[in-house]
C-alpha cells in the first residue's frame, strides 16, 4: 500500500537531509517568546501571539512552499535552503489565494454553525420543552452534517498545495488534482491519514503536557516545581519544539513521497 511503503524512503530523506529538520525547528522557535511569556504575563503573552500569528499567516504560503519543494527534493538526494527560497518565491501567490480560498470556507462554514446553535438555543426555551427539544434535535443533526461535510471537502483537498507545488498547475487544478487523486486512492489516502493521526495524537500529547506545563495554571499543579521552575519551563519549551520540529519534517517528506506515490499509480 503507497501508505505505507511511503514511510521508508521519507525517513530515508530526513536522515540524509537533516537540514529539513533545522528548517522546521527555526520555525518552531518563533513561537518560543509567547511560551516564554506565558507564565508571568499572560496578557503580553496573548498580545504578543496575535502579532506571531499574523506573521505566520502571511509566511506560511511561502514556508508551506519552500518546504515542500526541499522534501519533493530530498527524496530524490540532497536539498538546500536554498530551494525553500525559491519553491517559496516561486508558488507564493498562488499558495495564498488558495489558503485564503480555504480560509473563506471555513469562515462560512463556522458561521452556519454558530448561527444554527443560536437559533437551537433559542428554539430550545422557546415555548414548551417537547418543540425546543426537537428543534434541538434538528441543529444537531444538521451541525453533525456541516462538521462531516467539512472533513470530507479537507480530506479530498488536502493536497492541493503539493500539486501547485510538485505538479506545477494553477490555483484551481491544484484541487481539481487533489480531489481526483485522492478519488481514486481513496484506500491508500484513508491509510496514510490514519497513519498521521495516529503520530499526531501519539507526539501531540507529547507536545501537549509540554505546552500545559508552559501555561499559567501550570503553577497550580500539585507538584513540587517553584524549586525547579526555570528548569521545567526550558525543558517543556525544548520538548514543545522538538515535537513541532519532528512532526513537521516528517510531515513534509512523508506527504510528498505519498502524493508522488498516488500521482504515478494514476497516471502510469
Amino acid at each position: 500500500m503507497a501508505a505505507l511503503h511511503s514511510l521508508h524512503p521519507a525517513i530515508r530523506a530526513l536522515i540524509r537531509n537533516p537540514i529539513l529538520i533545522l528548517i522546521v525547528g527555526l520555525f518552531g522557535l518563533v513561537q518560543l517568546p509567547q511560551l516564554a511569556l506565558q507564565p508571568t504575563q499572560p496578557i503580553v503573552a496573548g498580545i504578543v501571539s496575535l502579532g506571531i500569528t499574523g506573521i505566520l499567516l502571511v509566511a506560511m504560503p511561502f514556508f508551506q512552499g519552500g518546504l515542500l519543494g526541499m522534501a519533493d527534493e530530498a527524496l530524490n538526494g540532497q536539498t538546500s535552503a536554498g530551494t525553500l527560497v525559491a519553491e517559496g518565491k516561486m508558488n507564493y501567490i498562488r499558495l495564498l489565494l488558495a489558503y485564503l480560498a480555504f480560509f473563506a470556507v471555513n469562515l462560512v462554514l463556522g458561521f452556519i454553525v454558530v448561527l444554527a446553535v443560536i437559533l437551537g438555543g433559542i428554539g430550545l426555551y422557546a415555548g414548551d420543552n417537547q418543540p425546543g427539544l426537537a428543534i434541538l434535535g434538528a441543529v444537531a443533526v444538521v451541525g453533525g452534517l456541516f462538521v462531516l461535510v467539512y472533513l470530507l471537502v479537507t480530506f479530498f483537498i488536502q493536497f492541493y498545495a503539493h500539486a501547485i507545488v510538485l505538479s506545477d498547475t494553477t490555483l484551481v487544478d491544484g484541487f481539481k488534482r487533489s480531489v481526483s487523486l485522492v478519488r481514486q486512492n481513496i484506500v491508500s489516502t484513508l491509510g496514510y491519514s490514519l497513519l498521521l493521526l495516529v503520530g499526531s495524537l501519539v507526539f501531540g500529547g507529547i507536545g501537549g503536557v509540554a505546552s500545559l506545563l508552559l501555561s499559567p495554571q501550570a503553577t497550580e499543579l500539585p507538584l513540587p516545581v517553584p524549586d525547579l521552575s526555570i528548569l521545567v519551563l526550558a525543558g517543556a519549551a525544548i520538548v514543545y519544539v522538538v515535537v513541532l520540529t519532528i512532526l513537521g519534517a516528517f510531515y513534509a517528506t512523508y506527504s510528498v513521497a505519498f502524493y508522488r506515490s498516488i500521482e504515478q499509480k494514476t497516471l502510469a
